[in-house]
């Protein structure tokens, strides 16, 4: 037993409570777009617009993913081979900044770099090109997204490397293996097995991006579903329009979901006797690993650069004067919090009910809910942000002013949006942690809160803080729910930070973009710094 009668009658509740709450919010918001499905008046269900959009969607998507995963083979290897090289650990970290950063910061850090008066095309002016690189369009859109994805497909691909046994290398190196036969015999058949799971779940970052594409798109010719849907609402006000986008988008994630589900066998690992890791086959390369190291380096670190510089020269004395970025701050800070807790409050039933089948508990309802549970946290993934909201702006405006109801609503999708990766880190940690003191607690008659406050806190404080800290900065950087219901009298940080940008007031942009993403920094960095070593996609897909 794991679980006291009082404490299984808890969880079951909470789990029909979150369980309800979820599908009731992700289902009206459905069902609204369900009921709107016919304004379309006779219009064509699939327009030249429509097949133009979902089009682009998917190329743009494509192409990313095959940039950001080839690019990484090369990076993961050479700094796989690299053990010594000065700096690593600290390449391996700056390699989760992205994951914690906003996207429309290191929007505004990649206009900087590579915009028209930014440092790439004074170079190329420099060299004598005449036609500098442009930054909007389908160009911008993909060095963005190589930028978010590149970092995280290498971290990956660098801990499945390092999962090889020490063993291998020393073979290898007794054999006289080159490079060549290195890369074929012991690297690929691991980079081999975990890249579809990193290169679907890469398809599907890119598939559902909106900030990214509603920033350096540049036009109707750079438009994604998402994006549509916003200018559709926001713009045009078709919702029939919006409903038929809304819908094509859950179709093009649903059919992402399913290849990714395709990919869910974990990596074959080969025996080891646990060895230190020491790479032979690294000297022989080490001028070509290291140029592409620094390659790599300059590419993440120089908008982060661009972004800190820009921001550190606007004027923060008349900033911190502007009574709207204090309520933009303060308003995004509140939802933050509220979504953080909720997405916590959410994600422990979600955890804990499963686990009550291994406490004897096999009545019917605990049987369905231990299976629909853990569905629950893959609705936002079907369900993206943007669409979500759309559903409930076509809702509520038949009330009135929609900006009344749009903190609460803005909350919840958040807290959604967070909720699988609450769950994916409070999940390995609970299981763990009921297998090592649940029979104790339960012999020596810890129950309840007691038993949370005596034994559950001091061993799960840090996966708790980790998941809250990361759920906050991901809804104080979130701008798809916000430009649905973005109004005057609800601004958000990212809200304002767009609309500075819109107004072309760069340097008032540059300085709510640091504040921003120092914020969102200091909340993810601490947890994810120290984290050397990531569990391959594969397993997770």
């Amino acid at each position: 037993m794991l679980f006291a009668r009082a404490e299984r009658r808890t969880l079951r509740a909470a789990g029909a409570f979150a369980l309800c709450g979820v599908v009731a919010f992700v289902g009206a918001a459905t069902a609204v777009l369900l009921g709107h499905a016919g304004e379309g008046g006779g219009a064509p269900l699939f327009d030249a617009y429509i097949r133009r959009v979902a089009t682009f969607t998917l190329m743009q998507a494509v192409l990313s993913t095959a940039l950001s995963v080839l690019l990484a083979i090369p990076v993961a290897r050479a700094l796989a081979r690299q053990r010594t090289f000065p700096g690593r650990m600290w390449i391996l970290r700056l390699s989760v900044v992205p994951l914690g950063l906003p996207a429309l910061v290191a929007a505004l850090g990649i206009v900087e770099i590579w915009g028209r008066q930014g440092v790439v095309n004074d170079l190329l002016r420099l060299a004598g090109l005449k036609n500098p690189v442009s930054v909007y369009g389908l160009a911008g859109i993909l060095i963005a997204h190589v930028f978010f994805n590149l970092p995280l497909a290498v971290r990956f691909l660098v801990a499945a490397l390092e999962r090889i046994p020490p063993e291998y290398w020393l073979t290898s190196a007794n054999l006289g293996m080159r490079g060549g036969a290195v890369f074929r015999l012991i690297e690929w058949p691991v980079i081999r097995r975990v890249l579809p799971g990193i290169a679907g779940l890469v398809l599907m970052l890119c598939a559902a991006s909106f900030t990214i594409v509603l920033t350096l798109g540049g036009g109707p010719a750079a438009t994604t579903i998402e994006v549509a849907i916003y200018q559709a609402l926001r713009f045009d006000f078709d919702p029939a329009r919006a409903v038929l986008l809304a819908f094509l988008q859950i179709v093009v994630t649903g059919a992402l979901l399913a290849l990714l589900s395709l990919f869910g066998r974990p990596p074959e690992e080969g025996a080891t006797a646990g060895r230190a890791i020491r790479r032979f086959d690294g000297r022989q390369r080490r001028l070509a690993d290291r140029l592409v190291i620094l390659v790599f380096t300059l590419f993440t670190a120089a908008p982060l650069a661009a972004t800190l510089v820009s921001g550190l020269a606007a004027d923060f004395m008349r900033l911190a004067l502007d009574p709207l970025l204090h309520r933009a701050l303060l308003t995004s800070l509140a939802i933050a919090f509220a979504s953080a807790s909720l997405s916590l409050a959410v994600a422990l039933p979600v955890v804990l009910v499963p686990q009550l089948l291994g406490a004897g508990d096999t009545g019917m309802g605990t049987r369905l809910m231990a299976r629909a549970l853990p569905a629950v946290g893959s609705l936002i993934l079907l369900v993206p942000p943007v669409v979500m909201a759309t559903g409930w702006f076509l809702m509520l405006r038949t009330f009135g002013e929609t900006g009344r109801f749009a903190p609460a609503i803005v909350t919840v999708i958040n807290a959604l949006m967070a909720l699988p990766f609450v769950i994916r880190v409070l999940e390995p940690a609970y299981r763990t942690h009921l297998a090592r003191t649940a029979r104790l607690a339960l012999s020596l008659g810890v129950t309840g809160f007691d038993r949370f406050a005596r034994i559950d806190w001091p061993a799960l404080k840090k996966p708790f803080l980790t998941a809250f800290a990361f759920a906050m900065a991901l809804s104080l950087g979130d701008l798809g729910a916000v430009a649905i219901f973005g109004a005057e009298g609800f601004v958000t940080l990212p809200w304002l930070l767009f609309s500075r940008m819109a107004s072309y007031r760069t340097a008032d942009a540059a300085g709510i973009a640091l504040v921003l993403g120092v914020l969102c920094l200091l909340l993810t960095l601490p947890s994810t710094a120290a984290d050397r070593s990531s569990e391959s996609p594969s397993s997770d897909a």
